[in-house]
This record gives structure tokens, sequence and C-alpha cells, in this order.
């Protein structure tokens, strides 16, 4: 959907702060420079990368977000249990690391709907909207951010896995929503290790199922690496999508129409 085609009634609610939108022209995704984890940094014989793993033009900075998105939409290509993303109504986007350490925020996926596809929920007697992003006139349903250079600094098994990760949270009604799970833990299972064998054995079978190595070859490089080869490594930044709480006629009257409209 785009903004245009937003039912009469919610023509209000098409504007900030319900919606934030970009393009490619007047006002494109915000970029930013990561800066480099200064207490970890390497060697510079240690920064110098395989020159076997190519990972685009020397003389322009390392696009991380990019590299990743090509990745993911190859990934959903030959992966069945991630046949039902679409790649276009998904952002990727970074966010600095706030220490030197490696543990912590890998990635995060945002949903920009609540369970069932709706746009907005009542809690603690408010109605509150979800922020809509929309790219080029697109609508986006899913925002997925990579801590940097945290994620990068990881071995190469353990970053492909979290690509895994943040993929298989996305609900198979590809609605806005996140997958859920019986029981208690409806987000992420009842059991950790599970999870992440799964994810493991999903990433093994891409491997292994006519995976591109052009296109992750990326990871095998970490962040100094990249930013040594490059000059800088940057990404898409934008602000992570807020609730809102709904004026009280809106609140009344507000709907909640298909994301895959």
């Amino acid at each position: 959907m785009s903004i245009a085609d937003c039912p009469s009634d919610e023509l209000s609610l098409t504007f900030p702060p319900f919606v934030r939108a970009w393009d490619g022209t007047e006002n494109p995704l915000p970029m930013r420079v990561i800066r480099p984890a200064a207490a970890r940094r390497a060697h510079t014989l240690l920064s110098k990368a395989p020159p076997w793993v190519y990972t685009g033009p020397t003389s322009q900075p390392f696009n991380f977000c990019k590299s990743v998105r090509r990745l993911c939409k190859d990934i959903v290509a030959h992966c069945d249990a991630l046949r039902h993303v679409d790649i276009s109504r998904l952002l990727f986007t970074v966010t600095q690391a706030r220490s030197h350490r490696l543990h912590g925020l890998q990635a995060r996926v945002t949903p920009l709907r609540f369970r069932g596809g709706a746009l907005a929920r009542r809690r603690w007697g408010t109605m509150y909207r979800v922020q809509r992003y929309f790219v080029g006139g697109r609508e986006i349903l899913y925002v997925i951010a990579f801590c940097l250079p945290r994620f990068l600094d990881q071995d190469f098994d353990n970053k492909l896995v979290t690509l895994f990760h943040e993929l298989y949270h996305i609900n198979p009604a590809f609605d806005g929503d996140l997958r859920r799970h019986q029981g208690r833990y409806s987000l992420h299972s009842h059991s950790k290790s599970n999870y992440d064998q799964q994810m493991a054995e999903l990433a093994r079978g891409y491997l292994s199922n006519g995976a591109q190595a052009g296109l992750h070859d990326f990871l095998r490089l970490d962040f100094n690496q990249l930013e040594h080869r490059h000059g800088s490594v940057v990404g898409v930044v934008v602000p992570r999508p807020k609730l809102i709480p709904l004026p009280a006629r809106k609140a009344a009257e507000v709907a909640t129409p298909s994301a895959k409209q």
C-alpha cells in the first residue's frame, strides 16, 4: 500500500508523527558512518582482508545495508521456511554499538503491526497506533537493525545464523506481526538452544542449496577488515518505530486494514 491508497478516513493519520516516509531524491534514507570500537582495533596487518574475498569497489565505502539486503533476498529465495518474506517490504538499518564488547545485542526485528496485522491496539485504556514507514512510496512492514561493529565482529557462522534468527521471527502470514509460538514464550519459543539449532540447520541447508558465495563473503570479514579495505562502513540509520497514542475521536474510528493491501 502507498500513502495515496489510504482510505479517506485514514488520511489524517498519514502525516507525521503517524507516518515517516523517505524516497531516493528529496528525502533519501539517512546514511551514517559507523565508528570503530577503539578498544578492539586490530593491528594493521590483521586488518588486511584476504584478497580473494570480494566486497565491492575499494574506492567506495562499504554499504552494509545494501549487502545484507542482497544476501537476505538470496536466503529467502533458497529457503522454503522463509519463502513468505517479501524483502521489498523490509527496511535494513544499523545502530552504533555503545561499547566494544562482543556480547550483547547483535540484531533485532521491529514489526510495524500488532497481532493479526492490526494498526492499532488498546493498552491501559489508551488506543495506540504504530508508526507507518514508507520507502519510495512502498510501505515497510518490518525494520531489521544490526548493531555494528559488534555484529560484524562475530565469526561467520554466528553472523549467518543471526540473519536466519531475525528473518524467522517474521510471521508466516507476513502481516507486519511477529511469528508466534505456542506456550508462554510465544515470540522466542520455550527453548533457546532448540531454536538456535533449528536456525543453524536452516543456515547449513542454505549454504548447500545453491547459495551464491559472492553474496555472503562479506560475512567472512570483520569490521576492521571492511573499514581498512573501503575506508569506512556505512549504513541506514532511522529512528525505531514508535507507538503513538491516538486522539480520543480517532481511537473510536480507527480501522485496521490488511497489511497486504
